[in-house]
């Protein structure tokens, strides 16, 4: 893309900076200097610790051919093309969005945000978008795949990556022949503007309950940041009981004439719902009441809160054009989500394992509650909580919510990075001394913590691995080290049976 027409398209005023030809051709858009590439537009942000302005000189040497930004500090000279913009966040996602021919044109995308159940309603939305014939993507939480259906990691360690690694995969979707997207819109990627490029088709609403408030500061400021998704589709599917939020949701999906769909999985009223839900040890059955009237439906999962993620999945995929019964009969073939109440092999004599991204007392007490509908003996827990600025606030929660609705409560670690684990698990103990239990013990190596509750536990019994699902590390003070929480579990299992 020609320097002119991106000074052009991110209404930005090219800077009294020497001369250079604005033919100058940008092949590429980053904000992190050591990621520059020659032909490439750098972007300095200003941050709560850094000024990316400091790192111009490292991203001139790597060939960026401009700089963006909101106005060079004073005493300090750019010897490229200087574009003087409003708001850098928003300068970085529109101009990858152009300089990537904005793919999301070419897509049919849905979007999904809330709390809890964004990745399993994502996954889920896939599955029926190409079980009935759409050639679909997605960017999620677990990764991104092509239309070609293998799992990809990006580059970076965030629910939805940066702006320019958001528009790099729709292109590169795009360029394998996808029609559709199914993207994960965190509410981290809607507040820095990460997928502000992303012309969104459908936003698929899950609920809202108090996380990364952190970063948010209030529920408010939560709240209005997901809302985003929903003011920037042309149609949303909302959930009836989420209460109050629905509520507000409403006039937001419905302002100038756009349209909205709503489902409930606890049988209110709503466009589509679920009725005579019935929980096994592998799958739920509920009849599905939707446009096309009512039907029976299958889903091969386990937890009650899962119908939900259908409903919403399916009233998604409706919106694009996919029939109700298509969907309904699709549901019954999806293979389930990587560390979403994954359940690990085993053999005779060995517990039921199961895997699980659950972290906030909310998902927990859901978690805890789904799987005990369904064990025969006592529900074990292993669970620990994030350091560093992550919520600090969850920790004694998650300690009152794992001693109260499990029987045994292994305590671990859990990403607790800079802060030292030893205070973690007290604040943890803390929360579940104040709710009268002392059913629970505190192992601080994970590994170990898993092969304790494995190996204590009965045939009988099932033991829930919360916290860290899917994720491919762990991080510690001294560093961090690659995970694979199934893989763990599959040891523990080997190990007790003297394999």
């Amino acid at each position: 893309m020609k320097l002119a027409d991106l000074v052009v398209a991110l209404d930005a005023q090219l800077a009294d900076t020497p001369d250079h030809p604005r033919g100058i051709e940008v092949t590429g858009v980053s904000h992190q200097a050591a990621w520059i590439r020659p032909g490439d537009l750098f972007v300095a942000i200003r941050g709560a610790r850094f000024d990316g302005h400091g790192f111009m000189d490292e991203a001139i040497e790597r060939g960026a051919v401009a700089v963006a930004g909101e106005g060079l500090p004073e005493g300090l000279r750019c010897n490229l093309p200087y574009l003087a913009v409003a708001d850098a966040r928003a300068a970085l996602a529109d101009a990858a969005t152009e300089v990537m021919g904005r793919p999301s044109d070419h897509l049919t995308v849905v979007g999904v945000t809330g709390t809890d159940g964004k990745t399993t309603t994502s996954c889920l939305a896939l599955h029926l978008l190409r079980a009935t014939g759409s050639r679909t993507g997605l960017l999620s939480t677990i990764g991104y795949e092509l239309p070609d259906g293998v799992l990809r990691q990006p580059p970076s360690h965030f629910t939805t990556p940066e702006a320019p690694q958001v528009q790099h995969i729709l292109r590169e979707m795009v360029r394998h022949g996808a029609t559709a997207a199914v993207v994960e819109s965190s509410s981290h990627a809607l507040a820095l503007e990460r997928v502000r490029g992303v012309s969104y088709d459908v936003a698929v609403w899950t609920n809202l309950t108090g996380e990364h408030l952190d970063f948010h500061g209030s529920m408010e400021q939560y709240f209005a940041d997901k809302a985003k998704l929903v003011r920037r589709a042309a149609h949303s599917v909302l959930n009836v009981d989420d209460g109050p939020w629905f509520e507000r949701l409403v006039p937001l999906a419905t302002e100038g004439g756009r349209t909205c769909t709503t489902y409930s999985a606890e049988g209110n009223e709503a466009d589509w719902r679920a009725t005579d839900v019935e929980e096994g040890p592998a799958e739920i059955t509920f009849t599905v009441h939707g446009p096309e009237g009512q039907m029976p439906a299958r889903l091969p999962m386990i937890g009650r809160f899962n119908v939900a993620n259908a409903l919403a999945a399916m009233a998604g995929v409706a919106a694009t054009g996919v029939p109700q019964r298509a969907a309904v009969e699709a549901l019954s073939g999806f293979g389930g989500v990587a560390g979403r109440m994954e359940m690990v092999e085993r053999q005779d004599g060995d517990p039921r394992v199961i895997v699980d991204f659950a972290h906030t007392p909310p998902s927990l007490d859901k978690a805890l509650e789904t799987v005990r509908v369904t064990t025969e003996g006592q529900l074990w827990v292993v669970i620990g909580s994030a350091g560093g600025p992550r919520d600090p606030s969850k920790r004694a929660p998650l300690g009152e919510v794992a001693t109260l609705r499990a029987d045994r409560v292994v305590l671990t670690e859990e990403d607790h990075r800079d802060t030292p684990l030893e205070d973690i698990l007290a604040e943890m103990e803390r929360g579940a001394r104040e709710a009268g239990r002392d059913n629970y013990v505190s192992i601080g190596d994970r590994r170990e913590a898993i092969r304790y509750a494995v190996r204590e536990a009965a045939p009988q019994d099932t033991v829930l691995l919360a916290g860290k699902g899917p994720e491919e590390t762990l991080e510690r003070d001294t560093g961090t080290i690659p995970w694979e929480e199934i893989e763990e579990a599959r040891e523990a299992l080997r190990l007790r049976r003297g394999d």
